[in-house]
C-alpha cells in the first residue's frame, strides 16, 4: 500500500479549506514569519505562473496519530472545526497566500529591519502588463491606512484609500483576485466605460487574474494509515532539508563546459582577499553578482556610446542576468572586480570599519565593488572619495541594503557613478535616506546596520583610549583589544533604575580596550574616572579632552547624571551621522517607527 499519494489542486480550493478549517496546522508547526518582501515574492510567483513548490498535508483520522490541531494564522470564526488534513510542509507559503489574498484583511508581518508592520499587497497594473517590466516589480505593499507621504507626513505621494483612487492609480487589491467581478464592474463605472480603459482592463484580466484563478499547485497527501514516527520523520527531513542550487554552482558546471573551474579561481579570490579582514565574508555569489553588475553597466555604455537611444540595455544584478553571465564576461571584468572589493576593503578601514563583523551591510560591497572598478584612480580624488563614502552612509544610516537589493545595486550603479564622475543629481540612495532620532534608542546589538555605523562614526581619528591615550585605528584596534562597552556600567544601571532601553542601546556604548573595561567594573563612573585618570597618569584638563574624542561630556559623567549624559551624547551622536549622511535630521518631530521593535538577541558586550 501507498504511504502518500501526490496531485494537483487549485491554489483557491486550498486556501478556501483553510478558510474552512479543512486544513489545519499541528501545534507543533512554529509560528508565521515570513516578512514583508518575501510575501512580494511569493505573489509575485504565482502571478507568473512559476512554480512554488509542493506542498504536504497530512490526513487526519488515524486514533494513534491525535495532534493538537490549529487553524492557519489569520483565521477566524471556526468553533472547534475538527480538520480533515494537516500541513507538514508548506506553512509559511500557504499563511502568506491566505492572508493576502483570501482575508481581505490587513496582513500583520515585519519589515526588513525587524519591526512589526501592518500591510495591504497590491498589484500595479502598468506595470503587470509591461513586458519589458519584471512582474515581481510590479506587486507592491502599503501600510494599513493606504496613504504613503513624504517631507515628514506633508505630502502624499500615493493615496489607496478608497476604491475610487484604486481605479485612478491602476492598483489592483490583491485580496479582489479571487472576487473581481464587483471591483470590475466600479472599475468601468469610473472610467465612464472607456473604450482603452476597458481593453485595459480585459488584458490584465487574461494575463493575471486568470493566471491566480487558474493557478494549481502540487500536493502530497501522507496517508492517515502511516504510523506516528513516520509522519514525524517526514516532518523533519521536510523542514530541514531542500536546499537549491546557486548561481554559482549552476555557472561552474556551465563554465566546465569550457574547461574553466571555477571552484578553483574562487579560491585563488579568497588567498587575494585574506589579508582584508572586511572581506572575510565574501561569498562567491558577490563576486558573481558584482561581475553581472558591472558587465551590464558596461554593456549600457557601449549602447549608450555607439548612439543608441532605444532599448539601451539594463543595469542588472538579478539572478536570471547572473546565470546568463557568460566565461568570457566573466574572465574580462573578473579582476577588475576584485579590485574593487580589495580597494572598498582599504576605503572602509579608512573609515573606522575594521572587520567583516563591524560591517554594516556585507551586501553593500556588491555595488561599492562594481562603482571603484569603474571609477578607478578617480576614486583617489578625495572630493569623490567623500562623496562615495556619503553614498555609503546613506546606505547604512537609511537601513536600505536589508533586502531586495537587486534593484538598488542596479540604480547605485548608474547613478552613483554618473554623480561622481558628472557632477549630475544626488542618487536615489541618498534621497531616500531618512533616520529618525528614536532610531538610536533602538540600536543594541550588532544585529542591525545602523548600530555598526554609529560604532564606526564613534571612532574619527581624534579618539582615543581612555587609559593608554591611543589614537584607535586600525593597529590599535586588533592590538588592544578595542570593543563596544557601556560607558554607564550595567550593574550601576540595574541598581539605579535606569531603564534597560536606554542603558543598554548605542548612546551608551564606545570603543575601549579590553584593559580599560576591566577598570571600569561595574562602579559609578564618578569613581571608575578617577581610577583611570590616575592610572593613567594625566591631568584633568588631557583627560577631559579623550573623554570628550567619544563624544562625552565628563561634567554629566562626574556627577553620574545618567539623564544629562544621555541627552548631550544622542544630540552629539546625531550630529556625527548628520555630517556622514550629509542631510539634516528632522528633530522638530521624532519620527516613531511603525509598530515595535522585535529584537531578541543577546548583546555581546563584556559589561
Amino acid at each position: 500500500m501507498e504511504s502518500f499519494d501526490s496531485t494537483k489542486r487549485s491554489l483557491y480550493e486550498i486556501l478556501k479549506d483553510v478558510d474552512s478549517g479543512k486544513i489545519q496546522l499541528p501545534d507543533f508547526q512554529r509560528g508565521w514569519v515570513w516578512d514583508d518582501n518575501r510575501i512580494k515574492g511569493i505573489i509575485a510567483s504565482v502571478a507568473k505562473s512559476f512554480p512554488i513548490g509542493a506542498i504536504m498535508l497530512l490526513e487526519t483520522g488515524n486514533e494513534n496519530i491525535r495532534f493538537k490541531t490549529k487553524p492557519v494564522e489569520g483565521v477566524i470564526g471556526l468553533n472547534g472545526t475538527k480538520p480533515e488534513m494537516l500541513i507538514l510542509d508548506g506553512q509559511q507559503r500557504i499563511t502568506s497566500l491566505y492572508q493576502a489574498i483570501i482575508t481581505n484583511r490587513v496582513v500583520n508581518t515585519r519589515n526588513s529591519k525587524g519591526y512589526e508592520v501592518k500591510r495591504w499587497y497590491y498589484i500595479d497594473m502598468v506595470k503587470a502588463l509591461d513586458p519589458d517590466s519584471d512582474l515581481e516589480e510590479a506587486i507592491f505593499s502599503i501600510n494599513e491606512n493606504k496613504i504613503i507621504t513624504e517631507n515628514i507626513g506633508r505630502d502624499i505621494v500615493l493615496d489607496l484609500s478608497t476604491e475610487e483612487n484604486e481605479f485612478k492609480n491602476l492598483m489592483y487589491p490583491v485580496s479582489m483576485v479571487d472576487d473581481y467581478d464587483e471591483w470590475r464592474t466600479k472599475f468601468s463605472e469610473f472610467w465612464d466605460y472607456d473604450r482603452d480603459k476597458i481593453k485595459f482592463w480585459n488584458e490584465f484580466e487574461k494575463k493575471i487574474i486568470k493566471g491566480f484563478n487558474g493557478y494549481n499547485l502540487p500536493v502530497i497527501v501522507m496517508k492517515k494509515e502511516n504510523p506516528k514516527e513516520a509522519v514525524c520523520q517526514v516532518f523533519e527531513k521536510v523542514n530541514t532539508g531542500g536546499v537549491s542550487l546557486t548561481v554559482f554552482e549552476l555557472l561552474t558546471a556551465s563554465f566546465a563546459s569550457d574547461e574553466f573551474d571555477l571552484k578553483t579561481d574562487w579560491e585563488n579570490i579568497k588567498t587575494e582577499f585574506k589579508p582584508y579582514k572586511i572581506l572575510n565574508n565574501t561569498s562567491n555569489t558577490d563576486i558573481i553578482q558584482a561581475i553581472t553588475l558591472y558587465s551590464t553597466f558596461k554593456k549600457r555604455l557601449e549602447a549608450i556610446s555607439s548612439g543608441l537611444t532605444e532599448n539601451i540595455p539594463s543595469v542588472s544584478a538579478k539572478r536570471k542576468e547572473m546565470l546568463n553571465l557568460t566565461l568570457s564576461e566573466y574572465s574580462k571584468y573578473r579582476n577588475d572586480i576584485v579590485k574593487g572589493f580589495i580597494k572598498a576593503s582599504k576605503i572602509l578601514v579608512e573609515n573606522h570599519i575594521f572587520n567583516s563583523r563591524d560591517l554594516p551591510y556585507s551586501t553593500q560591497l556588491v555595488p561599492m565593488a562594481a562603482i571603484l572598478a569603474q571609477l578607478g584612480n578617480k576614486i583617489d580624488n578625495i572630493g569623490n572619495k567623500n562623496k562615495l563614502m556619503r553614498w555609503f552612509w546613506c546606505g547604512v544610516f537609511g537601513e536600505l541594503y536589508g533586502s531586495a537589493n537587486e534593484t538598488r545595486y542596479a540604480l547605485d550603479m548608474v547613478q552613483v557613478v554618473d554623480w561622481i564622475e558628472n557632477n549630475v543629481e544626488e542618487p536615489k540612495t541618498i534621497y531616500d535616506a531618512n533616520f529618525s532620532p528614536s532610531r538610536l534608542n533602538t540600536l543594541r546589538t550588532r544585529n542591525s546596520a545602523a548600530y555598526k555605523g554609529v560604532y564606526a562614526l564613534m571612532m574619527d581619528g581624534n579618539t582615543r583610549d581612555w587609559l593608554s591615550a591611543t589614537n584607535i585605528d586600525f593597529s590599535t584596534y586588533f592590538s588592544e583589544s578595542i570593543d563596544i562597552h557601556h560607558i554607564f556600567p550595567v550593574a550601576w544601571c540595574e541598581k539605579n533604575n535606569i531603564p534597560r532601553d536606554e542603558f543598554d542601546c548605542i548612546i551608551n556604548k564606545t570603543p575601549l580596550s579590553g584593559r580599560t573595561n576591566r577598570i571600569v567594573s561595574g562602579d559609578a563612573p564618578s569613581k571608575y574616572l578617577e581610577r583611570l585618570k590616575k592610572q593613567a597618569g594625566v591631568n584633568d584638563s588631557e583627560f577631559n579632552n579623550i573623554l570628550h574624542s567619544h563624544l562625552v561630556n565628563p561634567d554629566f559623567m562626574y556627577k553620574d547624571d545618567f539623564k544629562g549624559f544621555f541627552a548631550n551624547r544622542k544630540e552629539q551622536i546625531l550630529q556625527r551621522i548628520e555630517k556622514a549622511i550629509g542631510k539634516p535630521i528632522h528633530r522638530e518631530q521624532l519620527i516613531e517607527e511603525e509598530g515595535k521593535f522585535i529584537d531578541n538577541a543577546i548583546e555581546d558586550d563584556e559589561n
